[in-house]
């Protein structure tokens, strides 16, 4: 008799409701790692003012887009950032997507 293992996933993360913010916050970590920056915001390692490369008359710059402490903390919280390098203090580390949060972006697009 050939018994087969029924396998089930954590859903718990999935079923999650987040806010606006915190939505804007998990795509900007799924475009990237996010590191800590002057005045507790958090946004990619060189990010910088850019400017729209399809505008015809004249170019308008793009703000450099970013997350605040505390919205960084409840999506860790939650299980969808995780820290990258456990060897520095909590607060310092850089923080990316983990495989939850990536899986709650493609389920509530």
């Amino acid at each position: 008799m050939i018994t087969t293992a029924k396998t089930t996933t954590n859903t718990a993360a999935l079923e999650v409701t987040l806010t606006p913010t915190q939505i804007r916050g998990l795509k900007l970590a799924k475009d990237g790692n996010l590191y800590l920056q002057e005045g507790g915001k958090w946004t990619h390692f060189d990010a910088g003012v850019t400017y729209a490369k399809t505008d015809r008359f004249k170019e308008r710059p793009i703000k450099v887009k970013s997350l605040t402490t505390a919205t960084l903390e409840e999506l860790t919280d939650r299980g969808l950032l995780q820290a990258l390098n456990l060897e520095v203090a909590p607060g310092q580390s850089a923080r990316g997507i983990t495989m939850a949060g990536k899986m709650w972006l493609l389920k509530h697009k």
